[in-house]
């Protein structure tokens, strides 16, 4: 039961954060809604969260833990960081716009696939402030016999969202197509992230 806290907490937390709407999911929609390279952009995606994430956990995890300073900071901060994001989505919720794929675009192989995932994915700064700073902290705080949990659990989510959006827009391109469908992402993102900002101010 004890790995059962950290584990649901890395998998809510990072549910929260992923289904937010930006470049990276945006460009692994139009994938499956092309159909192109699905599996090696989806695996990519996997792949660089399980390291950031790894690696955002191990390091930040010593740095937050030896200071009571940095660990409020961490609280805190991550606390407001998810009010704003949960704010935010909410505020897409009543926004406009839909995601469109170019019809009649040409077609890219493996390795142009994997150079703009890639790209899309480091060279986005809200993936470090996403996995290495806020997961990483968050899941740094944990005791150090708790923190493999916390990442097997964020590493989860992050495996489950690739794959189901990847591969379900390659059957269901009409849904995600509409506009209504990210509304309800949006809006299933806010509450989430909403909540977890209370759960993370009050230390639960």
């Amino acid at each position: 039961m004890a790995a059962a806290a950290p584990f649901l907490s890395g998998l809510g937390l990072t549910a929260g954060l992923i289904m937010a709407i930006g470049s990276q999911n945006a460009h692994v929609l139009r994938t499956g809604l092309k159909r192109e390279h699905v599996g090696l952009t989806v695996a990519a995606c996997i792949a660089i969260d399980a390291i950031l994430i790894s690696l955002g956990v191990a390091g930040m995890g010593a740095v937050v833990q030896s200071s009571p300073v940095l660990l409020g900071l961490a609280r805190w901060g991550g606390a407001a960081f998810l009010f704003w994001y949960g704010i935010r989505s909410w505020r897409a919720v009543f926004a406009d716009g839909a995601l469109h794929v170019a019809a009649g675009a040409p077609r890219v192989d493996a390795r142009q696939a994997l150079v703009a995932i890639v790209a899309l994915s480091l060279l986005n700064p809200h993936v470090y402030l996403d996995t290495v700073v806020l997961l990483g902290a968050i899941g740094g705080s944990f005791p150090a016999g708790e923190r493999l949990f916390f990442t097997l659990g964020a590493v989860c989510t992050s495996a489950l969202w690739f794959l189901a959006l990847g591969y379900g827009a390659t059957r269901l391109s009409n849904l995600f197509a509409r506009p209504i469908a990210w509304k309800c992402i949006d809006g299933l993102t806010g509450t989430t992230m909403l909540a977890m900002s209370v759960s993370v101010a009050m230390g639960t």
